[in-house]
């Protein structure tokens, strides 16, 4: 197997033009051989018809010995190669060319034959006169004819041959030149740094190639987006868990200096928000990475969603005075899909909407417009309609942000209810003030 791809196109490209010569040979030799035995076939006839035409215009009977006979000239030295012999009918030699043997060359009264005389096969025509009484015969070799179509190959092969070394310095070089592209891209790749991802310039390249540079371009794309996040998770995360580490370090600090109890409970329920707090967001970002590593989620099965969201709502903790609904209508929803994104995506909106109300207020799980979509909505004050655009971009917290939130909820949401093959619309409330998230089931699932 060659490995290198300018050889292989090389190995091929002479190949394939060796393949075609040897293919024009074969058919040249063919129809030479052919047309060459007309040519010589009818030359034979000619010939024997000019010996006919002389012997027959002598006067009188024939007598019983001619002088030795001469076939006319065909051209260069096949005329020494023809053989000449007029028989009598009666089945006397009557006259013979020289170099002609002396065994009859043909029985056959006319027509062409083939015999072999003397280890050799010859071609044979023969025509005769019946009012002179006389028959000629004009045979010529067929090893000749062999030979003369061999030569005439040689003739074509030598220059072929002396060609073949240039066409290949010529192959090579275009194949060297249509590689160009290739080239310049991979020493582009190769000066780049390990963060450089531009797309490759693809306006100069042939066809052939510029698929290979927008797979390369989607995929430098694919990797940039993938470490913006990386960056973004990093530092959001960094400077999201310094709040609560800091307020645990000052609370601790607090509790350890006071003296009366009731500071140091209070320091210590601050500890626990705190820790409440970036416990939830590393949950959500080891949530998130997880999201993130996984494309497509083929683990499908039947998930009856009322009985799923009652065990995130019983699982959530709510501060007193909220009330949460579910409605009897979800009772027949059953949807197709991945249970843990489905889970992800209910337990993210569920605790969105409970931390964002304050003091009291109702959450209520219901059907959506079409009997399978889920909506949830809250008494919350919603959101500010400059930030509706914003909504769902991950770390995005907006101006009536919780103390525990950390702006991943609703993007965690949204990217496991686009796992399990459905789509999220966030927006106000229309009918009082509150937030609504809806889950819609897409119409090809």
């Amino acid at each position: 197997m060659i490995g290198s791809l300018r050889l292989r196109l090389f190995f091929v490209l002479l190949g394939a033009t060796g393949a075609v010569w040897i293919a024009a040979v074969a058919w040249i030799y063919a129809s030479s051989q052919r047309e060459l035995e007309h040519v010589l076939d009818t030359r034979l006839q000619e010939a024997a018809r000019m010996v006919v035409s002389l012997v027959g215009s002598m006067e009188g009977r024939l007598p019983e010995k001619l002088p030795s006979l001469r076939p006319a000239a065909t051209g260069g030295n096949y005329e020494r190669q023809l053989s000449c012999q007029v028989w009598s009918l009666q089945g006397t030699m009557i006259a013979r060319s020289s170099g002609a043997p002396e065994q009859r060359l043909s029985d056959q009264p006319s027509g062409f034959s083939e015999r072999l005389i003397d280890g050799e096969v010859w071609r044979i025509y023969a025509t005769e006169d019946e009012a002179k009484g006389f028959r000629v015969l004009v045979g010529d070799r067929l090893g000749l004819r062999d030979r003369l179509v061999t030569d005439l190959i040689k003739g074509l092969l030598w220059p072929a041959l002396l060609i073949a070394p240039l066409l290949g310095v010529l192959i090579w070089v275009s194949v060297r030149r249509g590689l160009r592209p290739l080239q310049a891209i991979a020493s582009d790749l190769v000066g780049r740094g390990a963060d450089d991802m531009r797309p490759v310039d693809a306006s100069r390249a042939p066809s052939e190639v510029k698929p290979l540079t927008l797979a390369l371009n989607a995929l430098f794309e694919k990797v940039a987006l993938a470490r913006r996040h990386e960056r973004e998770i990093t530092a959001f995360a960094a400077h999201e868990l310094r709040s609560p580490l800091t307020a645990l370090k000052t609370q601790a600090q607090v509790a350890l200096a006071a003296n009366d109890p009731v500071v140091s409970r209070a320091a210590l329920q601050q500890i626990l928000l705190a820790v409440d707090r970036a416990t939830r967001l590393v949950r959500q970002l080891l949530t998130l990475a997880r999201l993130d590593a996984h494309a497509e989620i083929d683990d499908r099965t039947r998930v009856p969603m009322r009985p799923l969201i009652e065990e995130v709502v019983r699982a959530t903790p709510r501060a007193g005075g909220i009330e949460v609904t579910i409605g009897d209508d979800l009772r027949d929803v059953v949807w197709n899909g991945n249970r843990e994104c489905l889970e992800l995506a209910i337990r993210n909106l569920h605790e969105n909407a409970v931390q964002y109300m304050p003091g009291g207020g109702e959450v209520r799980w219901r059907t959506g417009e079409s009997p399978r979509d889920i909506v949830v909505e809250d008494t919350g004050p919603g959101v500010a309609a400059d930030e509706l655009d914003k909504i769902g971009q991950r770390f995005f917290r907006g101006r009536n942000k919780s103390v525990v939130g950390s702006g991943l909820g609703l993007a965690i949401a949204s990217l496991a209810v686009e796992r399990s093959g459905a789509g999220l619309h966030l927006g106000n409330r229309t009918d009082r003030s509150g937030f609504r998230a809806e889950i819609r089931l897409r119409s090809d699932r």
